[in-house]
């Protein structure tokens, strides 16, 4: 042997050339599934997220209206309070001492119930008649009132920020 051919001579097992070319395919190939596992994850972590965020508003907007609305059964509970405040008033003799406690009275407490959102509804005669905020319980003749008018009011309607408590019973100008 020459000492001179053994340093040029590698030395490789028959088929190397090939096992090498599929390690490589079978490397890019896992490298690829993982690729697309990864993003598939990516995609299904910013789904969740964006469901976390959407339930979190959605627990934020009920938290805050349950606050807005907690005194709900309260305020309407005192409806019939302010009616029959407003009954009294109406017959009361005017030089009756008692008439000024419940002016005082029901405007104490009608300051209070607007501080706590209640908003009253009290149409005048003439008003457009709004089926949102009005009952209609009568269509009457009514002179100098538009046809489909407000022309009487039974009772005043209440609202509690946004949400109709008690609409405003009125009578309505029958149309020709």
């Amino acid at each position: 042997m020459h000492p001179e051919q053994d340093d040029d001579v590698t030395t490789s097992a028959p088929g190397d050339a090939l096992g090498n070319d599929d390690a490589n395919i079978e490397t890019d190939q896992l490298v690829e599934q993982l690729r697309g596992e990864i993003e598939q994850l990516r995609a299904k972590s910013l789904v969740e997220h964006a469901d976390l965020e959407n339930q979190r508003k959605r627990l934020e907007r009920d938290v805050r209206n349950a606050c807005r609305f907690a005194n709900k059964q309260l305020l309407g509970d005192l409806l019939p309070v302010f009616d029959s405040l407003e009954a009294a008033l109406a017959n009361a003799p005017d030089a009756d001492p008692m008439r000024d406690g419940v002016v005082l009275i029901l405007r104490e407490l009608g300051r209070v119930a607007e501080n706590n959102g209640l908003v009253e509804i009290a149409p005048a005669p003439g008003d457009a008649f709004n089926p949102d905020h009005h009952q209609a319980m009568s269509v009457i003749e009514a002179e100098g009132i538009a046809p489909n008018a407000v022309a009487q009011v039974f009772q005043k309607g209440f609202m509690l920020h946004e949400q109709l408590l008690r609409p405003a019973l009125v009578a309505v100008a029958k149309g020709d």
